[in-house]
């Protein structure tokens, strides 16, 4: 079998708070992405899909002291064991990162050319022309319009679109083998999202890119990722080819979130259905399921007791005691 770019093993993340709170958020978390492949992780906020990148990326608030043990393979390198200074050698250029709100991640003093080429310039030395030249190419490549003009621009003069697009050319500089993706289009009008999409799925087609694209929205990731990984309370509670897990889904979580999908075919919804209840406490870790108290099929069991694991087809697994589905337990 092929290695895979990203694989991560048993993964569990304490973040301890300036105010002595112990944050435990992510539990045993086990993933791996492919070259050229796109998992989507997906769940509501609170649910540590953006812990989850920062740990991957070994980079948390400076406020915070975070805890981690697991692993986390980079093409077979731990990354959790790796020296510092080679961790911060792999940042932009072995893994990358596209955020949330481009107008936050990028610096609004600084122009567009230098922030694009960051990642190279930290790693040798380039003069005012290379760095223009090689920032309109990059902004070239994810089409923004009228490149050069825009790399002398600062973010402040182009739209939430096009900042996004810099952030995506800026990750793409150091030219990774891992993208990962942070809700790249919260902050974007509906109508720019495709084009965003559709731009990170052509760069990873033709870059072999192995990227883990994070939402909220699991609606989003129908045509775009191959396999997805439903989070809840910092846990995986479902993971699989995306049609498997969104046709028969086998969790009531994902089932609840494939409900609240807007659709534009069959009978007309004058309300979305809503999921009861608040994401859990992180402070206070659940004995059992996370999701127990808001679960129209849970029982004294789910409180209490460590969640079996199930499979429901051959890479189709669900952690629940009451799964939706009769499905085989996992030894």
């Amino acid at each position: 079998m092929t290695t895979p770019v990203l694989d991560i093993r048993s993964l569990d993340t304490t973040l301890h708070t300036p105010d002595d709170r112990r944050l435990h958020i992510l539990h045993g978390i086990t993933l791996t992405v492919g070259a050229g492949e796109c998992l989507g992780v997906v769940g509501e906020s609170g649910s540590g899909k953006s812990v989850l990148a920062r740990t991957v990326l070994c980079v948390h608030a400076r406020t915070t002291r975070a805890e981690t043990t697991g692993q986390i393979l980079l093409n077979g390198e731990n990354l959790l064991t790796a020296a510092p200074a080679r961790r911060a050698a792999l940042l932009g250029t072995g893994i990358a990162m596209v955020h949330q709100d481009p107008m936050t991640s990028l610096n609004p003093v600084v122009r567009i050319a230098d922030q694009v080429t960051e990642s190279l310039t930290n790693r040798k030395r380039l003069t005012r022309r290379e760095r223009l030249h090689t920032a309109t190419e990059l902004l070239a490549a994810v089409d923004v319009p009228d490149p050069a003009r825009r790399a002398r621009a600062y973010p402040h003069e182009l739209s939430g679109g096009l900042r996004q697009r810099v952030g995506i050319a800026a990750a793409l500089a150091g030219d990774p083998v891992l993208l990962l993706a942070d809700e790249p289009t919260t902050a974007l009008d509906v109508t720019v999202q495709r084009t965003v999409l559709d731009l990170l799925d052509r760069h990873r087609a033709t870059r072999g890119l192995a990227t883990l694209l994070i939402t909220h929205d699991i609606g989003l990731l129908y045509g775009r990722a191959r396999r997805i990984a439903v989070m809840y309370g910092g846990r995986v509670v479902e993971s699989g080819p995306t049609e498997d897990v969104t046709d028969r889904p086998a969790h009531p979580y994902t089932a609840a979130l494939l409900r609240s999908v807007p659709r534009v075919t069959g009978p007309l919804r004058r309300t979305l259905p809503a999921i009861p209840g608040s994401p859990p406490d992180l402070s206070r870790p659940a004995a059992g399921c996370p999701f127990a108290p808001r679960c129209e099929r849970a029982e004294s069991l789910c409180t209490t007791t460590a969640l079996p694991v199930h499979r429901a087809g051959p890479a189709h697994t669900a952690s629940c005691h009451f799964p939706l589905t009769p499905l085989e337990r996992t030894p």
